[in-house]
Formats: C-alpha cells, sequence, structure tokens
C-alpha cells in the first residue's frame, strides 16, 4: 500500500499532437491531441515528427508526466467508472504552436480547464495507465457517506409547510 501512496503517484507520458491542413479561408490548420503514450526519452527530449503525409503531421512531445494527488481522487474514480475512461490535456499556443503542457485523469479538473476557457482534448486512457490509476484509487479513495433524507413536515417554517 505505501508504493501506491509514494513512489507511483507520477507517470512518464508524451504526448501526440496532430495538425491538419484545412481548406479554409479563415483557418489554414487544426491542432488536435491525438492520443499518449508512456514516455521512455529522457527528459529534456525534443518534440520531434512521427508521421508526416500529404496535410497531415504527428509530432511527440516527451517530457510530460501526469501527478495524481489525493485532492482530485474522487474525479479520478468518475474518470475510472465511466464508459470510456480520458486523459485531458491542456495545450496552447506557443510560437504558433500548439504545445502540450498539462496531463490530468480528474473529470473535475479537465472540466475546471476547459471551463476556464483553455484548449482541452481528451484522449482514451491507456490500458496499463487504467489499472495504474485504479490501485491509487483504491488506496485513497472513500466515498462520502449519505446524508439522511429530511422530509418535510408541517412544522417546519418553509414555503411549505408555513404556519399562520
Amino acid at each position: 500500500m505505501t508504493d501506491v501512496l509514494s513512489a507511483s503517484r507520477s507517470y512518464p507520458l508524451a504526448v501526440i499532437m496532430q495538425r491538419t491542413a484545412l481548406t479554409n479561408r479563415w483557418v489554414g490548420e487544426q491542432w488536435e491531441v491525438k492520443g499518449i503514450v508512456r514516455d521512455s526519452s529522457p527528459e529534456a527530449a525534443e518534440p520531434r515528427v512521427i508521421v508526416q503525409s500529404a496535410g497531415c503531421t504527428q509530432f511527440l512531445y516527451p517530457g510530460h508526466r501526469l501527478e495524481l494527488t489525493r485532492d482530485e481522487v474522487e474525479g479520478y474514480y468518475l474518470n475510472i467508472t465511466s464508459p470510456e475512461p480520458k486523459v485531458f490535456v491542456l495545450w496552447r499556443w506557443i510560437d504558433e504552436t500548439a504545445k502540450p503542457q498539462r496531463l490530468t485523469v480528474s473529470y473535475g479538473e479537465g472540466t475546471r480547464w476547459a471551463d476556464s476557457g483553455e484548449q482541452v482534448d481528451g484522449v482514451q486512457v491507456p490500458p496499463e495507465l487504467l489499472g495504474w490509476m485504479a490501485a491509487f484509487v483504491d488506496a485513497n479513495y472513500r466515498p462520502e457517506a449519505p446524508k439522511p433524507r429530511r422530509y418535510a413536515s408541517s412544522r417546519d417554517k418553509g414555503r411549505m409547510g408555513r404556519q399562520e
């Protein structure tokens, strides 16, 4: 259990970004996250082209780490129990190129990024990452106890049970 809590809170990942040329008079290209893979490159590795074809180029951006924290454990639980678990990638325009900045597997954090106007794409979680996430959630997630239901009665001084 200590191993899950300490050593495996961080997972090395590389992001695959795709640039597609468009025939549009207002926009010349579209960028999107196409996937993630386990990163085995050195920390200082530069982005590189991995696929090049007519109108489409894919870049591999190594050097990212997915960090799990106890504060977001409910978001991880919601993600792994969904029909299609996702890794959310926040990316920004830097020097006229889309570059990934942060990664999360928390539904809450991914939603907060998108709600604040950031560019966020969700891609499928690889199976080996899903097992790693599940171990962390199992060790750290405790669902909140259900609150007792309270029913309105004629003694309540609310709108429904007003005594005059």
